[in-house]
């Protein structure tokens, strides 16, 4: 049976009084499982938190950037390269360069027509995800094609390099999140990172707080008619089982042959690892932050690198946990119900064989979980799981 490598990780997070990620309403997000509402943080919320987090951990050379204004950013680079072409010349030779290698339309945004600004630079109609490293190798082959760009780009070969840049040396998080180009499905990356929704692991109700504003100059001392602002704003607090699954096979399908030109073969993949284990764990969407000041770090994160396919073990929370009827509290009940469904699950179907698990934790509510695997601080965790991807990449497996 061929063998697979998948990383998994499943967290514990208790958020207070919040509002991470709301629906077009402004109310929190929610999903009815197991027959009652819980709170509901979408994935592409927490992707992008991850994926804001990589900042902090990465080197800008192994990131992307996803966005409209591609021939902007071209055409910096451009600038850069050839200091003598005009600004808007190096926006025409970018937005021309772009078309080339994703098969998406560039074209100036539409404006009002008493709008006497400057002309902006092209945008696309929507985003796209391109690697730092594939910017610049676009920038360097407009540079090439600046007397002519359009004749140079109906030349096949010049085309042919301009899709070829845009599909090789994938970023990190291009190679973990995927990428889809409407235009040119022949450059599409399959996402190596499954994120699941995150749910509240009991029943959560949504809360309204009504809030006021005073107007810090009266006109008179007297001039006392009410707030300046009045207005409500939709809550609630949670602890959320959250889901991560990483395709090892696919992420390093994803990144080829490597970033650098001067480290081995499967560092890119172990570096994507850890970054992402590292990333994933402590980043927080900061939806209404700034009122709400939710910042927790998880109350507990299972990592597991096994050789089959992942498994997502949130039936541990279909019944929805109640709170210590003496204390409060769902942590407790939270770590309990994991701490057996996972070797459960996985004693039944065959799923522990080959399966490295570790484990870091805070708090005594969470020690049911010290059970299931080594545990470590998460710096040493993240250590020990790019160690293992390794080994299995260099053939140890």
């Amino acid at each position: 049976m061929t063998t697979r490598t998948i990383v998994e990780l499943h967290i514990l997070q208790t958020v207070p009084p919040s509002n991470l990620n709301r629906d077009d309403t402004g109310t929190p997000k929610s999903a009815v499982y197991g027959g009652v509402r819980r709170a509901r943080v979408s994935s592409q919320a927490w992707k992008r938190a991850t994926r804001q987090a990589f900042q902090e951990i990465l080197d800008p050379q192994d990131l992307g950037v996803r966005t409209r204004r591609l021939a902007e950013l071209l055409g910096k680079r451009i600038g850069e390269l050839a200091p003598s072409i005009p600004e808007a010349d190096a926006w025409a030779l970018a937005a021309e360069t772009v078309t080339a290698a994703t098969g998406a339309k560039m074209e100036p945004p539409k404006r009002n027509a008493k709008d006497e600004r400057p002309e902006p630079a092209p945008e696309g109609k929507y985003l796209i995800f391109l690697s730092a490293r594939q910017l610049d190798a676009l920038a360097e082959l407009a540079v090439q094609g600046r007397d002519d760009i359009k004749t140079f780009f109906k030349n096949k070969e010049n085309k042919a390099a301009a899709k070829k840049h845009a599909n090789s040396r994938h970023s990190i998080d291009i190679a973990l999140f995927g990428r889809m180009v409407a235009d040119a499905s022949d450059i599409n990356v399959d996402a190596a990172a499954q994120v699941a929704h995150a749910i509240s692991v009991h029943r959560a109700d949504v809360e309204s707080d009504y809030y006021t504003a005073v107007d810090d100059h009266k006109e008179r001392e007297d001039d006392d008619n009410g707030a300046g602002m009045i207005g409500t704003v939709e809550f609630n607090s949670a602890t959320l089982y959250r889901y991560a699954a990483l395709d090892i096979d696919q992420l390093r399908r994803n990144l080829g042959k490597g970033l650098r030109e001067d480290e081995p073969v499967d560092a890119p993949v172990r570096r994507a690892v850890e970054a992402f284990v590292r990333g994933f764990a402590e980043s927080l969407p900061t939806g209404k932050i700034n009122t709400f000041g939710h910042h927790t770090l998880p109350d507990a994160v299972v990592v597991k690198v096994r050789s089959s396919r992942p498994v997502n073990f949130v039936g541990a929370f279909e019944r929805p946990c109640k709170a210590d009827q003496d204390s409060g509290g769902y942590v407790r009940e939270a770590s309990e119900r994991l701490a057996k469904q996972i070797p459960a699950i996985e004693t039944a179907f065959g799923a522990a064989d080959d399966t490295l698990s570790w484990v870091t934790r805070a708090g005594d509510d969470t020690e049911p979980l010290a059970s299931l695997g080594a545990e470590l601080p998460l710096k040493e965790l993240v250590s020990a799981v790019g160690a293992e991807i390794e080994r299995r990449q260099n053939g140890s497996a």
